[in-house]
């Protein structure tokens, strides 16, 4: 699996590729700080999922998950936020965001745990926010 970590907070997108690389070691994991890397590498890395922070500095994951959906991408896209808000959790919905993750539930037992989930499940338009707690 091809994984896309999109984060501005270089501490918590380190932090959070080596808990990914531990727990997956076949997994190839690119990272990308802002949304012009971001959209780069989902062309030239074609990820298979995507892990998108909402606020990235002067951009919007929102509008680049939206961005990404329109250009056709099959990416998984998993939403995450700081904020358990609902209307956060409604417009990544809206914006083509197949799961919505609270970075407060991520612990390696839920990551591993959503990783299988997204690798076994074929149906992820059903856009069920399983780790929103």
């Amino acid at each position: 699996m091809k994984t896309l970590i999109v984060e501005d907070n270089a501490t918590f997108r380190k932090a959070f590729s080596d808990v990914l690389r531990e727990l997956f070691p076949a997994m190839r994991i690119e990272e990308a700080g802002n949304g012009k890397d971001a959209l780069d590498k989902v062309l030239s890395f074609a990820p298979d999922l995507i892990f998108m922070d909402i606020r990235l500095g002067q951009q919007n994951g929102l509008e680049l998950t939206k961005i990404i959906r329109r250009d056709d991408s099959k990416a998984t896209i998993v939403v995450l936020t700081d904020y358990n808000l609902p209307e956060y959790r409604e417009a990544a919905f809206q914006c083509g965001a197949d799961d919505f993750v609270v970075k407060g539930s991520l612990n390696p037992p839920a990551i591993k745990a959503l990783i299988q989930s997204i690798s076994s499940d074929k149906n992820l338009g059903a856009k069920t926010a399983r780790w929103s707690r």
